[in-house]
């Protein structure tokens, strides 16, 4: 019993860093635990303020982190590069991408 209470709270401390194409054409990064909650989130002006601006955001790619240091540090990561190489890098390492 001990052992499925410790896999549900590893499940649970899963992080994701996702790659979001908005409205305008631009390229947002950011970290959460539940993406499609995110994107629900961002899509109904509830999210940050540059997507409530530039909606409708839509999902292009994730990566998923075992902890929230890990994601943070991979967003820090992405968002440095240019849009360019972040479409490169979701084609070549994501976990998910939709071209």
């Amino acid at each position: 019993m001990v052992n499925l209470m410790m896999n549900e709270k590893l499940v649970n401390t899963r992080y994701y860093v996702y790659l979001a194409s908005c409205a305008n054409g631009t390229l947002y990064v950011g970290y959460t635990k539940n993406v499609q909650e995110r994107l629900a989130r961002h899509n109904s002006g509830r999210g940050g303020r540059f997507t409530r601006i530039n909606r409708p955001v839509i999902l292009v790619a994730y990566w998923l982190c075992d902890s929230r240091i890990e994601a943070i540090k991979t967003e820090q990561r992405l968002k440095r590069l240019s849009p360019e190489n972040k479409m490169r890098e979701a084609t070549q390492n994501a976990d998910y991408f939709n071209p």
